[in-house]
């Protein structure tokens, strides 16, 4: 009876462990994506980038297209440092590439 109760806990420890693996490698997955999203920002833009990146509530797949509010929270992090017509026309094309 003692086997059966180990090999029980065992069992439902692994399948309790399972979806926190997965949360894991999701968050990893997002890291990764969001990292090469940043490209070559430094410091506080980077920071901002990242951290509105990260925060997204989707994860970032590349079969999952952004929505909207991701694509202007994202551009909006990349248009930090434009300012004018320079930040319109970033905006503009930024928001209109399909992705």
């Amino acid at each position: 009876m003692k086997i059966q109760t180990a090999l029980a806990a065992l069992v439902l420890g692994g399948l309790l462990a399972s979806p926190v693996a997965f949360a894991d490698n999701s968050q990893q997955s997002k890291m990764t994506a969001c990292n090469k999203q940043a490209g070559d920002k430094k410091g506080d833009d980077r920071k901002a980038f990242m951290k509105s990146c990260l925060s997204a509530s989707a994860p970032v797949a590349a079969s999952a297209p952004m929505t909207q509010q991701q694509k202007m929270t994202a551009c909006n992090a990349q248009a930090a440092d434009k300012k004018g017509d320079d930040r319109k026309a970033f905006m503009k094309s930024c928001l209109s590439n399909k992705g």
